[in-house]
């Protein structure tokens, strides 16, 4: 009898995939049939959809209803399909303008009340709308300053399935509705903490530098109360503000996990710190159904810290091995691979031993060799090889207390300022590679004659290969921190100086 089509858009990872909402009205006894690999969430779309058009006062036909979405093959998880199942149904009823409803991307999901509710993952779908060549979208009016985050895009926010009825043509009179807003909205960021806090620990605050100034990962050690988690905090506000486009990213992965993106993208990067009984999927991604971000892809173009390091499972350890070389990070289910962005800067933390007091002055260790050794290969070789920075961190004395209390501490303002420099020094470097900061340089480019050091410059660093003291893959780490200090540092090239304190930084830390 008729058929009406429009779109929505289903999400695999940050990526989207256009669905093409079929309707088919016809003579067969009263039912309505949903096809095309629905999940049981979208299962359930019938009734909520048939529902809210009846106390929209837009009820749908007796007649047979066929729901298809396409392409079949793809599975669809989640309710944000149901404005664009119903305004389908009614366009193939010719309650609203089938050409109208066709050229439109519809997102949301339904409330029995005809109320239309904010959708997780919002952002992303409508930057792949976009993407396929689409220009409008409609979206609940709880999501419509997040989709106009998006340039390029008309963005028709609606309250209820009446009022994008009435916008598609409906001959309905409006009725006034109280919309239903994002209730995932949060407080504002807290002020990143500063870093003339810190008092002492001249060594990690110039190590946190060099982190922030090369996007290098840090390991630290040292007994409790020694000031670890005070470093680790500090480090994204010695960052730079995210670019346009990473700031699109954190945002949309903000959205996909559900939290209040706001009128404004994110702009300053972000910090995840998990509790160490967290799961690999809580890390680095997974969930049935829609597969959301872990705290490593929401930690990208920010930091990921995890304190208390060797606590953590060792294959949730492990699973950042591949991120961490890669930048990306990749979910696989029987049919279908979803992709995160997963370039962060990893901060771990740990005590010398079970006990924590391995090492100081002020109290004695009760571990055992064994106990320590055993404490501490909790973090496996590999994934300790990809730490470019290795800081043993040392409680403060009273004669160092007294001391700091007499000269003001360097500020975050400064130090950031510090950061900028050497990074916009080394973009100037690596104009025309795809590498922006020293951290993700290769290292046969690190070796090569662009960037090939001199014999003098190097010979420490090749003694410690010769003897075994580090791997290849440390080798080139070590050049990697050893080109931040010397853009720290305002030099051309590192010298002994430089590549000298990055091999202190990369072996340093043994107790």
């Amino acid at each position: 009898m008729a058929l009406a089509r429009t779109h929505a858009v289903a999400l695999l990872g940050l990526d989207g995939s256009l669905v093409e909402v079929e309707a088919d009205i016809s003579g067969q006894l009263p039912a309505m049939v949903l096809i095309g690999l629905p999940d049981a969430a979208l299962s359930e779309a019938t009734q909520r959809v048939r529902t809210a058009a009846k106390n929209s006062g837009c009820p749908l036909t007796r007649n047979k209803l066929t729901v298809n979405l396409s392409p079949a093959a793809l599975r669809k998880h989640g309710s944000g399909f149901d404005l664009a199942i119903a305004l389908a149904c009614l366009a193939a009823d010719e309650v609203v303008s089938p050409e109208s409803v066709g050229e439109v991307v519809h997102l949301g999901e339904l409330a029995l009340d005809g109320r239309l509710r904010p959708t997780p993952g919002m952002l992303p779908a409508v930057i792949a709308a976009t993407k396929l060549g689409y220009t409008t979208v409609m979206v609940p009016l709880g999501n419509a300053d997040e989709a106009a985050l998006v340039p390029g895009v008309r963005v028709v926010g609606v309250a209820s399935l009446r009022d994008a009825a009435i916008w598609h043509g409906a001959k309905l009179e409006p009725l006034r509705v109280e919309a239903i807003m994002n209730v995932t909205e949060e407080e504002e960021d807290p002020v990143e903490p500063d870093l003339a806090d810190i008092v002492g620990n001249e060594d990690g605050i110039l190590a946190l530098q060099i982190a922030a100034a090369g996007g290098h990962h840090i390991f630290m050690l040292g007994p409790p109360g020694a000031g670890k988690t005070m470093l680790a905090s500090r480090l994204p506000g010695l960052l730079p503000d995210l670019d346009a486009a990473a700031a699109l990213e954190v945002s949309s992965l903000r959205s996909l996990a559900g939290r209040h993106v706001g009128t404004s993208l994110v702009t300053r990067p972000p910090l995840e710190s998990p509790h160490h009984t967290a799961t690999a999927a809580a890390m680095v991604g997974g969930g049935s159904g829609l597969i959301k971000p872990g705290a490593a892809s929401r930690a990208s173009h920010g930091v990921l810290f995890l304190d208390e390091a060797p606590e953590f499972a060792s294959s949730v350890l492990d699973a950042l091995r591949q991120p961490l070389e890669s930048g990306v990070i990749s979910i696989h289910r029987a049919n279908a691979i979803a992709h995160f962005p997963g370039r962060f800067q990893l901060v771990m933390a740990a005590n010398p031993c079970p006990c924590g007091q391995f090492g100081s002055a002020e109290q004695t260790c009760a571990c055992p060799p064994s106990s320590r050794r055993r404490y501490l290969a909790r973090i496996s070789g590999p994934l300790l090889d990809r730490i470019d920075i290795q800081l043993d961190v040392r409680r403060i004395t009273a004669a160092q207390l007294r001391l700091a209390n007499d000269r003001p501490g360097l500020t975050s303002a400064i130090a950031r300022s510090r950061v900028v420099a050497a990074r916009a020094a080394a973009a100037d470097r690596l104009a025309g590679t795809p590498w922006k900061v020293n951290g993700e340089v290769s290292g046969p480019w690190l070796r090569g004659p662009q960037a090939r050091l001199d014999p003098s410059a190097t010979a420490a660093l090749d003694r410690a290969l010769e003897r075994g003291g580090i791997t290849m893959r440390g080798y080139d780490r070590v050049l990697r921190v050893a080109w931040s200090i010397a853009d720290l540092d305002g030099v051309l090239r590192p010298g002994r100086e430089q590549v000298g304190q990055a091999l202190y930084l990369r072996k340093g830390m043994t107790p």
